[in-house]
Order: structure tokens, then sequence, then C-alpha cells
């Protein structure tokens, strides 16, 4: 990145400011602050307790894009509003015990998994807190997964109960499945029988269209499928009520209540096992970083399966600004509901940043003087668009995360008090009850400001890949001469100054992170090779202005079959997987500028793709192998 001279002459004064004061490190290691103490309730307990108790008449949930009662039941008090969705923490309380009592009357048990492919909506974030009050697992699946890849993941963890939404974008989730799996459409609701998905039973889908016509002909294409408001059971002397509470007093904290799937090496998905005790703390320790309280409104962009509890477990409200990513939306939201606090990726505060200047230009300045905070993840954010997110949109508080599913997520973040150089160019200080290190390839320490493999311990680190020993082993160890901690062995390369800050500097793992959203070369490089005309295939990571970094795919010919063009190539990865891993540069081995007869390879057979990386970037600059959109 180029600086101008005033940024320039920005950075050396926040650096002359931050050296003041140090605490010098000699080795990349630390421990987080043990004050206060960790929580150890299970999340169903803490929310009766600290969080629906103490703030009842407060807002806790507002819908945007939801009528004021989606699933009927009593009428709402929506804070005087017609307009959406709008509940306060007692009305968000009755809605997950209506849900829970639901999940029970479909039969789900406790260790049940639970999966969800929905956007934001009210019904998602009550499944979050009801799966944990009744003891199931809440699966959460990325809604952009085609049918292939939403088979493979609902029989890795044997999802039991789906609920989900008939459609988001171009994604019609019924019909995919009603195409791929016909025998789905002959099942009974709740006795599914499919020879593909030999542990599902039930299917719920929860109304999105918000038109009973267009939803009528969403549930016709399958008639195995259950109506969400159907299962709501609002009595609470009913039977599953009892049932609830008897549950309820089983649970311990430790006790696994979320699936997230992430991906290794291999490629294959693995789904992270996270518990009460790594969920609650985590959140309260986000929110602790970003000065949170009960008085904050967040404004939620990332979907609901990237989502943290920070806000709720501090008494806060949440709001929805649409189902998915509008940036429209989310700048009349951000003003309207006068919003303190703003998730996103950079990719994300880019469209926010061009919406606001759209309307400027247009003769329309929004109020955001209310907004302050937030936390930026996914990829680092350049000063030029730090500033500007402080000039434009008043969030001088923002901060950045640093983590991953396996660590509940963040074990690193900036705070409100770090000085605007550390929230650029690094992404902050260990979180408390957590311990890091920074260990070269025998597993020791390095000296500070020497790269090497980011490791964390502490109650974050989750229970181990459901059913899969060998990953959990590879990836969470003790090490010599330390019998009380598990290491989760992140992937990642860091470096930590003096101070304990750390800087991500590389991903020993070849993950592509396009506009936050994780996208594994392995999984893509299996769909290209499934085309004919494909012999080899190698996917690397490319620069990009817009989402920081995209997907470039290196093509060796099949030879004697049918010529592909670079378009081919975006369109088939398209429709095999999400269109994110789409590539949006790809090069013909042989055929382009520059470019070497074959793949690079080591001694052994293995594509060095840090060759290809910088093949890529050379060939980018100059224009070659961009795939027309």
């Amino acid at each position: 990145m180029v600086l101008g001279q005033g940024a320039r002459k920005c950075l050396a004064t926040l650096r002359h400011g931050a050296s003041v004061a140090r605490r010098f490190l000699t080795d990349s290691s630390v421990q987080g602050a043990t004050d206060p103490a960790l929580v150890h309730d299970t999340l169903p307990a803490y929310f009766a307790r600290e969080i629906v108790d103490r703030n009842r008449d407060r807002p806790a949930l507002v819908s945007r894009h939801e009528p004021p009662r989606p699933f009927g039941g009593p009428v709402s008090r929506n804070f005087g509003r017609t307009d959406c969705l709008a509940w306060d923490y007692d009305e968000f309380s009755r809605h997950v015990d209506t849900v829970a009592r639901g999940l029970l009357s479909i039969g789900v048990k406790k260790g049940d998994r639970v999966a969800v492919i929905m956007g934001n909506n009210s019904a998602y974030a009550s499944l979050q807190w009801a799966c944990a009050s009744i003891g199931a697992i809440l699966t959460t699946v990325n809604p952009a997964y085609r049918v292939t890849e939403l088979v493979g993941v609902l029989n890795a963890v044997g999802v039991r109960h789906l609920l989900l939404v008939p459609c988001i974008r171009t994604s019609s989730y019924l019909n995919m499945f009603a195409e791929a799996l016909p025998a789905l459409a002959n099942s009974s609701p709740g006795s599914i029988q499919e020879e593909s998905l030999p542990e599902l039973r039930n299917i719920v889908v929860v109304d999105n269209t918000h038109d009973p016509a267009h939803f009528r002909k969403h549930m016709e294409t399958m008639k195995c499928t259950t109506d969400f408001r159907e299962i709501l059971v609002w009595r609470e002397d009913s039977k599953e009520q009892k049932t609830m509470k008897e549950i309820e007093k089983t649970l311990m904290k430790d006790d696994v209540i979320n699936l997230q799937f992430t991906s290794g090496t291999t490629g294959s998905p693995k789904a992270v096992s996270l518990t009460h005790h790594n969920l609650l703390n985590n959140g309260i320790s986000i929110g602790r970083c970003m000065d949170i309280n009960e008085t904050d409104v967040l404004c939620n962009v990332p979907p609901l399966f990237h989502c943290n509890l920070a806000f709720w477990t501090h008494g806060a409200c949440v709001v929805y600004p649409s189902e998915i990513f509008n940036p429209q939306r989310t700048a009349d939201t951000l003003a309207e509901e006068k919003c303190t606090a703003l998730h996103g990726v950079p990719t994300h505060f880019i469209g926010i940043l061009s919406e606001l200047k759209w309307r400027e230009e247009s003769g329309e300045k929004l109020d955001l003087s209310c907004l302050r905070t937030g936390i930026a993840a996914g990829s680092p954010i350049p000063i030029e668009l730090m500033r500007t997110l402080v000039e434009k949109m008043n969030l001088r508080d923002l901060t950045i995360a640093y983590g991953m599913s396996d660590c509940s997520p963040v074990s690193f973040q900036t705070t409100t008090k770090d000085p605007l150089i550390k929230r650029v160019e690094t992404v902050g200080k260990v979180q408390a009850h957590v311990k890091a290190k920074i260990v070269n390839p025998a597993g020791e320490i390095v000296p500070v400001n020497t790269p090497g493999e980011i490791c964390t311990s502490g109650y974050l680190v989750h229970k181990g890949y459901w059913g899969d020993e060998e990953q959990t082993k590879a990836a969470m160890k003790k090490h010599p001469g330390d019998d009380e901690n598990v290491w989760m062995h992140t992937g990642d390369e860091g470096i930590m100054d003096e101070e304990g800050y750390l800087r991500i500097v590389g991903r020993i793992k070849d993950i592509i992170i396009r506009g936050g959203e994780n996208l594994f070369p392995v999984q893509i490089e299996n769909a290209l090779h499934a085309h004919p005309s494909v012999r080899e295939a190698a996917v690397v990571s490319v620069p990009d202005h817009t989402y920081g970094e995209v997907v470039g795919a290196w093509i060796v010919r099949q030879p004697g079959t049918a010529a592909v063009s670079r378009e081919e190539i975006r369109r088939w990865v398209s429709e095999k997987m999400n269109p994110q891993n789409a590539p949006a540069w790809v090069w013909f081995v042989g055929e382009d500028d520059a470019a070497a007869d074959e793949l690079p390879k080591t001694a052994s057979g293995k594509v060095q793709k840090h060759v290809l990386r910088e093949w890529s970037k050379q060939l980018a600059r100059k224009g070659v192998g961009q795939v027309k959109v």
C-alpha cells in the first residue's frame, strides 16, 4: 500500500506515541488477565439470571426485514412500532422458550444435532438460545453451500433435524434438495427416509418470503417439510415445558452446544465442537474490549454463522438491517436505529462507505453521531480505510479481532484504548484467561519480532473435531514440559512485538480470505479436477483491492479434450460450489505470458504454491488471466 505524505506523518506520530511506556517482552509468549474471573454458568442459566432478569424491558432484538409478529403468538409490545419486529428481553426470552418447547415436540433430544441454514432473522436468533436450553447441538451451516456440500456437512455430524428458509438470493434450498434427492419428496414429516441422509428425520421451514402464496408454493416442493409456525408451543403449562426444565438441570458448562464447520490441510470439512463455557466467556470478553453496556445498539451485518454473543451477554440490543448484507439498508439502519456499533469485514465497510458517498453527493446526509465501536475482522484494515471510518462514520473506537472457529472464535483483540496505529498494524493483545505463544517448526518459543506459528490455550479452545480424532490430535497438542495446557496450533503465522501485540503475516495453511470469508484451495481444486478438460489444477490467493484476496486457478489442460475457456472454469466452480469460490483469475499452464510449461513442484511432487502466488501477482499486474464476468 502506498501512503500519502499526510498518512506517513500520521503513522510516524502514532508510532512515536505508542513507543512511550512500553512493557517489554523478550520471548513471544503471553498470558491474558485473570480478573474478572471466568463465568461457569451454562448459557440458559446466564441468560435467565444475568441478562433477562436485569433487562426485561430493554430492547433485545430488532429485525427490520421481518413483520412485527412473524410467528403468531401473543401480541408483541413492540415498543409501539408497526414497521418491523422489535422484542424486549422479556419477549425474546418468551420466544426462546416457545422454540425450545417446539423442538422437543418434534422429537429433538439432548445431544441431537440441529442444523440451521438461514440468513439473519429472529428464528435463528431464538434457535441459538433454544437449542442450548434443551442440550441440543446447534450446527451452523453456510447458506452459500450447494447440495453436495450440504449433504456432506449434514452427514459429517449426523444431523437429525434441519431448519432452513426456502431461499436466499439465488439459492432455493427446497428445490435444490428435491432435484438432487427425490426420495425426500416422498417422505413424511418427522420420519424422513433418504439414503443420502440416513440420520435426518425432520425438515422445518421458516418463512422468509412473507408472502403466503409464495411460501405455500415452496412448501409443496417437498411434502416432508413442516412449517416452523406449526411446531411452536406457546403454552407454559405444557408437557414440553416440564421436560425442558428437567433437561436444564442436567446441563453442564462443558457440554458441546455448537458445531461450526472449518477445514484444514486435507480440505475435508471438520466440525469444531464448542461448549457453553467456550461461547459464553468469549462473548463476555469480546464485549469488554469494546466497552459494551446495556445502552449499546449493534448493527449486525455478518451472517449469524459467524456471529458471537458479545452484545447479548452485556444486555445490549442487536439489530438486523436485512437478511443478507445490503449497503442501502445498513446505512438506513445505522442512522434510524441510532446504532452505536457495527460488525463487519473490510468489504462490508467499503460497501457502506460507497453508499454514504453516493447519498452525500445526492444531498442526503445521514446522522451517524451515535456510532462509535464494533469489530473489523477477516482481513487487515488499511490505515486509510481506518481513518475514513473514523472521519465518515465516527467509528473512533473500532476494534480489530483475530481468531478462528476452533477458539470460540476470538483470541486476540484490540481495545478502545489502544492507539490507532496498533488497531491498524496489529490484531491487539491476547484475550483475558488465554495463553498464546509463537513457535518455530521444532515447537520452541521464538524471540519477539520473529515469525512463527501462533498457538493458543485456555478456556476458549474447543473440545475437538466432531468424530475426527486424527485431526484433533494433529491440531491440539500438549507440549513437552507442559502437562497443564492443551495448545491449539492455528496454522497461522504471526509476529509478536515487545508489548505483546500480534501481527498476522501469513497463513501456513493456504486459506484464501475473500472479503472475510475463508475459502479452501483443496476444495476448489477438487471441483476443478472433476472437469473433463482439466488434468491438473492448483489454486492460490491473488491480491484484490475490493476483497483483500480472490481465487486464482492454474490449470493444466487434459490432452485430447475440448478447449475450455476461463469463463467456463469460473462457471464450473460456481455451479459445483458456492459462487465465492469461483476463480477471478485463470491461467492455463504453457499458454499464458510468462507461465511455465508445467506446475512448479518439489522433488516429492508437491506443488510449490509460493512460486505460483508470485507468478499470479506478476500476471495480474499485467492484466493477464482475468475472467470476464
